[in-house]
């Protein structure tokens, strides 16, 4: 076999081992991405994740971020409904400003109210069709760029057709 010959097999294979390697990796990498107590968002300004909590009952949801003195930095909480609904947040007993992401159920983000003022009663609308609201300390939305258009990846979306899967 001369050397042209070699090295083109060499080559194909060598080409075809790495879109299989590559390709492995990424599915792996998008298993291990997802995770139950985690949120991704990415749009044209960047990507930014935050650690959850998930409100996904009648209890759980009525009671929210009330009460509470300190959110980190990196975390939030997730609220679910059990289908798209309208939907308005207010702030009785929740002592923190917060930024309330309101998402439809393919996990694209409809409405971001910014900054609402702890101890408001001021209803809060962000929607109709809304699937899911991530709230996030106040401030952060703006921060990151994280507005309408903007893509969320979680589990909860896995059924619905998401715009990012997992």
């Amino acid at each position: 076999m001369n050397w042209t010959a070699w090295s083109k097999k060499s080559l194909t294979a060598l080409v075809s081992l790495t879109i299989c390697s590559t390709l492995s990796l990424a599915g792996e990498a998008s298993a291990e991405e997802c995770k139950a107590q985690r949120v991704d968002l990415r749009g044209d300004w960047g990507r930014v994740s935050f650690t959850i909590e998930i409100a996904d009952d009648e209890k759980e949801r009525s009671l929210g971020l009330m009460h509470r003195e300190h959110l980190p930095r990196g975390r939030g909480m997730l609220f679910v409904f059990p289908k798209p609904q309208s939907a308005t947040f207010w702030m009785k007993n929740t002592l923190i400003p917060l930024d309330m992401i309101f998402v439809d159920q393919q996990g694209v983000v409809v409405s971001v109210h910014e900054n609402a003022v702890p101890g408001d009663l001021t209803p809060i609308h962000g929607g109709d069709s809304i699937y899911s609201v991530l709230e996030i300390n106040g401030g952060l939305a703006a921060r990151y760029g994280i507005s309408p258009g903007s893509q969320i990846r979680h589990e909860i979306f896995s059924k619905h057709s998401p715009i990012w899967p997992c």
